[in-house]
C-alpha cells in the first residue's frame, strides 16, 4: 500500500484500463487493496499481479455461482473461500500420492534424502560493503593473492587470518568451527557445502566481502531410509499434484472466458492464493 499511497500523494498514479471478467468489471478500489500482497519493483507490475489474482478468483466464483453451489464456511474461512474450496473439490480430480508413487519418487531422488552434512571451516574475511564496487574488486584481488600464498605455504593460514581477516574468528586462527546448514548466510553456505576438504582455489563472495576459505573436515550426510522420509514425500507430492491440477482447471476457465483490461501471465502462476 505504501507504493500506491506514495504515487497518489505525488500525483503519479497512471491510468489503468478497467478489468472486466465475462462482462463483470472488477472494482478498481479492490485491486488497489490487493496490491499490498504483491510487492514489486513498479506499481504497474504490482497492480498487474493483484488484478490477475482477482481475475482468477472472480472466474472461480462465477463458476461456483453457475453451479449454484452452497457451502457453510469452516472456522476462519470466508464465504468466498468456502465456495472456491467446494468448487475445487467438486470439479478438480486430484491425483493421489500412493505408496507406489511415493516410493518411485524416493528411488529417483535418493540424493535429496540424507542427513545434513557437517563441515569444519576456517576463513579469512576481506570485508567490503555490498555497494562498494571498487572496494570489492580490490578485496577479491587481494584474496586471490592470499590464496596463491597459502597454496605455497599452508602453515601460514593462522598468521594471515590474524593479520588480514575482518572476522572475530581471526583470534581463533580463522576457525568458524563446525557448521551445518542454516548457520551462515545463504550465499556463503551454497558455496562451502559443495567444496572438498582443503583450501578453496578461489575466493568465495558473500554480502560481507570475499572469503579465503579452508574446509578442515567434511562429513557427508548419510542416506535416509524410505520410512524416515515417507510422510515428507507424500506431503510434497500431494501439494505438487494439487497445484498442477488446480492450475490446469483455472487455465480451462480462462480459455473459455472473456477477459478485458489485462494480459494474464503464464499458466503456472495462475493458482489462486
Amino acid at each position: 500500500m505504501q507504493m500506491i499511497e506514495h504515487a497518489m500523494i505525488s500525483g503519479e498514479v497512471p491510468e489503468f484500463a478497467p478489468v472486466v471478467v465475462n462482462g463483470t468489471p472488477l472494482d478498481e478500489q479492490r485491486i488497489v487493496q490487493e496490491i499490498q500482497y504483491y510487492p514489486a519493483e513498479s506499481l504497474e507490475i504490482s497492480r498487474a499481479q493483484a488484478a490477475q489474482a482477482l481475475v482468477v478468483r472472480e472466474l472461480l466464483l462465477q463458476r461456483a455461482d453457475a453451479l449454484q453451489l452452497t457451502v457453510r464456511p469452516e472456522s476462519g474461512e470466508t464465504g468466498e473461500e468456502a465456495l472456491i474450496r467446494q468448487l475445487i473439490k467438486r470439479e478438480v480430480d486430484l491425483p493421489q500420492a500412493t505408496d507406489q508413487v511415493c516410493r518411485h519418487y524416493f528411488e529417483a531422488n535418493r540424493d535429496k534424502f540424507c542427513t545434513q552434512p557437517l563441515l569444519a571451516v576456517s576463513h579469512i574475511l576481506l570485508a567490503a560493503a555490498p555497494d562498494d564496487e571498487a572496494g570489492r574488486a580490490e578485496r577479491k584481488a587481494q584474496a586471490e593473492v592470499l590464496i596463491e600464498t597459502l597454496q605455497q605455504h599452508p602453515e601460514m593460514f593462522a598468521d594471515i587470518a590474524q593479520q588480514h581477516s575482518a572476522c572475530p574468528s581471526k583470534e581463533l586462527a580463522g576457525q568458524l568451527g563446525q557448521i551445518d546448514k542454516g548457520q551462515t548466510v545463504a550465499e556463503f553456505e551454497r558455496q562451502i557445502f559443495s567444496l572438498p576438504e582443503g583450501l578453496a582455489g578461489r575466493p568465495l563472495e558473500s554480502r560481507y566481502g570475499f572469503h579465503v576459505t579452508r574446509i578442515d573436515k567434511r562429513i557427508d550426510g548419510e542416506p535416509l531410509p524410505y520410512e524416515a522420509v515417507e510422510d515428507r514425500i507424500r506431503a510434497y507430492l500431494i501439494e505438487r499434484n494439487y497445484r498442477r491440477a488446480v492450475n490446469q482447471y483455472i487455465c480451462l476457465l480462462v480459455s473459455d472466458a472473456q477477459i478485458e483490461g489485462i494480459e494474464l501471465q503464464a499458466a503456472d502462476s495462475l493458482l489462486v492464493q
